[in-house]
This record gives structure tokens, C-alpha cells and sequence, in this order.
């Protein structure tokens, strides 16, 4: 599952405890109880998948026109 910490947070990871996970970058994690409970508390949001479509570059925005 992909989630990020909530703005303002550092969450402790599950596997390595002296490593976070941020609000500046979404992670893929296990869907263990302990990540499943940061989610409920508000400490975990769910991210976006990586393969959301990328920005329109300036080619694809000329072409609309």
C-alpha cells in the first residue's frame, strides 16, 4: 500500500525504526496491522499510485489547441 505521513509528521517504519516516513514522499509499505493503525489514527495518509499520468508537457498542450 502507498502512503506518506501527514503534513507536520515523521512516522517511525515498521521494519527499520530509526528510519521515517515523511510528507515528502510516498512509500510503499506492507499492509500490516501496525501501518493499518497509523492509518486510522491520522499519523499515515494514503498516497497515489505511481503510475498517475504525468504532467501534460508543452507538446501535448499545443496540440489541444
Amino acid at each position: 500500500m502507498i502512503v506518506k505521513a501527514a503534513p507536520g509528521l515523521k512516522v517511525p517504519r515498521e521494519d527499520k525504526p530509526r528510519e521515517y516516513i515523511t510528507e515528502a514522499k510516498h512509500v510503499d509499505v506492507p499492509e500490516s496491522a501496525y501501518y493499518l493503525r497509523r492509518l486510522d489514527e491520522g499519523d499515515l495518509v494514503p498516497g497515489v499510485a505511481a503510475t498517475e499520468p504525468a504532467a501534460p508537457t508543452q507538446a501535448a498542450k499545443k496540440a489541444k489547441e
